[in-house]
């Protein structure tokens, strides 16, 4: 650390900032900007490396050192530039396409080696720059450009995939809540080896209100559970609610229920239950830190 203080405004390129109006990149971008600021580093001492995606214009609109790499090798170049130089901080901006199809092998080994990336994987459940297709994460029978029939590969949960690789370090947020993200992300900039983080991005064009449920204030706060390392898991929009498990997983209990469920990243098989869950009616989303360890 240099102690050199910077302000999210000096995280700022010259560069006109292009995405889709409305698009949640805006917002992870002012995130990153902000978190890269307060991590008292030079800025010469920062590096964004992107692959191919609307993630991916990343490098030009921070200003500091950037490589807009090929599409999926993102992890393999920022492995070699952390290789070359270990005092760097280095991000990886990927999208879920870039990151899970054709990047998929570099994603799990840069994982697997836990190389100290910090990993923002935007995920908004289809390829929005080549105009709509289905990606690894679009759900079953979502019909798309490329599925006119409906989907009929299951997707990728990317938190299962990153823990599968063995990651030190997973969390999730969401592009609608920058106070969050600002904390997970600045979470990930401390951790030392790989830190992935998941982002769930809106894609107002291809695939608007994919999270919706998860997003909208009348709702979020029924369908997310925040995850806080050592503190009962507990949810609902009076925080009435909170998790449990059973034989069988977890349950909706009330929150003063002596079983609540107090979450600890430290563990594997609970980061893999928390990744698991949201797929079932009235089950929270989980967003937050899920997995920390140092390895």
């Amino acid at each position: 650390m240099s102690g050199q203080t910077l302000k999210p405004k000096d995280m700022k390129s010259d560069q006109e900032v292009r995405w889709c109006p409305g698009c949640g990149d805006y917002a992870i971008l002012n995130s990153l900007q902000a978190v890269l600021a307060d991590t008292g580093l030079k800025r010469e001492d920062m590096v964004i490396v992107s692959g191919i995606g609307c993630s991916s214009r990343f490098p030009y609109y921070v200003n500091s050192y950037g490589f807009h790499s090929i599409h999926g090798r993102a992890p393999a170049i920022a492995t070699g530039v952390k290789t070359a130089n270990p005092d760097l901080s280095v991000w990886v901006i990927t999208g879920d396409g870039d990151a899970m199809s054709i990047g998929g092998n570099h994603l799990i080994h840069a994982i697997r080696r836990n190389v100290d990336l910090k990993i923002v994987l935007f995920n908004n459940r289809i390829y929005g720059l080549t105009k709509g297709q289905y990606s690894p994460t679009t759900p079953m029978g979502q019909k798309t450009k490329t599925s006119p029939y409906g989907v009929v590969d299951g997707p990728f949960n990317p938190l299962h995939l990153a823990l599968g690789a063995g990651a030190t370090f997973a969390a999730r947020t969401v592009d609608t809540q920058p106070k969050h993200m600002k904390r997970v992300l600045a979470d990930a900039a401390r951790h030392k080896g790989t830190a992935f983080v998941e982002v769930l991005q809106n894609c107002v064009i291809f695939n608007d209100g994919a999270f919706k449920d998860l997003t909208h204030k009348d709702s979020r706060d029924e369908t997310t559970v925040d995850l806080v390392h050592g503190e009962p898991m507990v949810f609902g929009s009076e925080r009435e609610k909170g998790l449990k498990m059973d034989c069988c997983g977890m349950k909706v209990v009330d929150a003063a229920d002596a079983d609540v469920w107090n979450l600890d990243v430290r563990t594997e098989i609970p980061a893999f239950l928390m990744a698991s869950l949201g797929t079932e009616p009235d089950v929270p989303t989980p967003i937050g830190v899920i997995r920390r360890t140092e390895a």
